[in-house]
């Protein structure tokens, strides 16, 4: 037995003890392996974890998401809905308020035709004058002819028969020429009367501008025989035709018209002596801009529609048609006169004027023909409009 345990100890120390320190590195390097494995698979584990967590999570995103996409479709929708109807609403706001515009341009045009009634039967009468007195004397030139085709042929004066016929066709081409100038009187005034259909045409402005100096001045003489007003025209006679809505040019002169000969005559009964009431008109063509008077004030409406003074013309440009209105009427409030192209704005008594007619008068000039219009005046002393186009 003791034998035995002594070849053991023998053994271990002679094989076991040579390879001892192989053995500890052995173990040594063993227990480096496996504490880096057991990290990483601790590390691994818990990426698993972590990884699983992301997952639930991002489902829990989307599912959020979803329904927060589902709640965006749903109120998007519902504005969608709420702007759709508010548009609706606001376009018909919208063309209630064209139509009412519409409405407002038609009873002014109705109204400045009204105050034009005494001007138009004056200007009818006239030529129906003409018309009755050439009718009347070609009635007896007919009674004499009858009776010299009931003489003998003998007894006929042939230079008579010839004289009595000249002077009849006479008469029969100034009766047809007076009868169609009552015709376009009343031709044009159912022009005024109707709605614009916006068509240019050339016109002859110093035309326009005569005919409805005429039907404003006996329109307000109509009203007040005692009124007498000195009427000054200057019409440059080179004036070129220019393309213009003819009715709605002729509403603005005749808007200009009757503010001059309502502010002269105010300033009548105001001063009744040592005045004499005085309204010009003046046209002409220029390339510059026109020089304003010492002392005269201007202005222009305000409302982004560009500037209503007329605009100098660069070298080679085209030209200009200016019209004038002066009159030596009460003149313009320096207060007010920036308001004086604003919509229902007017310096006139409550129910003697509705405001619209130089508001309307400047969109016709600046909106529907691209042209400038601007209010020169100097309280007490009298005002002057002028309207530049260009040709």
């Amino acid at each position: 037995m003791l034998t035995s345990q002594l070849v053991v100890n023998y053994l271990f120390q002679s094989v076991f003890a040579a390879h001892l320190d192989t053995i500890n590195e052995t173990l040594m390097a063993l227990f480096f392996l496996t504490v880096p494995l057991t990290l990483a698979l601790l590390l691994a584990r818990e990426n698993a974890h972590t990884n699983l967590q992301l997952a639930h999570n991002l489902a829990e995103v989307k599912q959020l998401s979803a329904e927060k996409e589902a709640i965006l479709n749903q109120q998007k929708a519902f504005l969608e809905e709420q702007v759709a109807a508010r548009t609706a609403e606001l376009n018909q706001s919208l063309n209630d308020l064209r139509a009412t515009q519409q409405q407002l341009v038609q009873r002014e045009k109705m109204a400045s035709l009204g105050e034009l009634t005494a001007g138009i039967a004056h200007e009818i009468q006239n030529p129906l004058n003409f018309v009755n007195n050439f009718t009347e004397v070609s009635t007896e030139l007919v009674e004499e002819m009858q009776e010299e085709k009931t003489k003998p042929l003998t007894d006929r004066d042939d230079r008579l028969e010839t004289e009595l016929l000249t002077d009849l066709t006479q008469n029969l081409s100034k009766i047809s020429f007076h009868g169609k100038r009552a015709s376009n009187i009343v031709r044009g005034m159912l022009e005024h009367s109707r709605s614009s259909a916006g068509q240019r045409e050339p016109t002859d402005l110093n035309a326009l501008a005569d005919e409805y100096l005429r039907l404003s001045y006996h329109g307000l003489r109509g009203k007040d025989k005692a009124f007498n007003v000195r009427l000054i025209t200057d019409f440059d006679t080179a004036l070129p035709l220019i393309s213009v809505v003819s009715q709605d040019m002729g509403r603005v002169l005749l808007n200009l018209f009757n503010n001059a000969f309502y502010a002269v005559s105010e300033r009548a009964k105001r001063q009744p002596t040592n005045y004499e009431p005085t309204v010009t008109v003046t046209t002409r063509t220029f390339t510059e801009p026109s020089n304003r008077p010492e002392g005269a004030t201007s202005t222009a409406q305000s409302t982004g529609l560009g500037s209503s003074e007329p605009e100098s013309s660069e070298p080679g440009s085209s030209e200009h048609i200016e019209i004038r209105v002066t009159d030596n009427g009460t003149g313009i409030p320096a207060g007010v006169l920036n308001k004086i192209f604003q919509p229902f704005f007017t310096t006139k008594p409550s129910g003697q004027g509705t405001g619209l007619g130089l508001s309307l008068s400047y969109d016709i000039v600046t909106k529907g023909h691209g042209g400038t219009m601007c209010v020169e005046s100097v309280e007490g002393e009298g005002s002057t409009f002028v309207v530049v186009l260009k040709r």
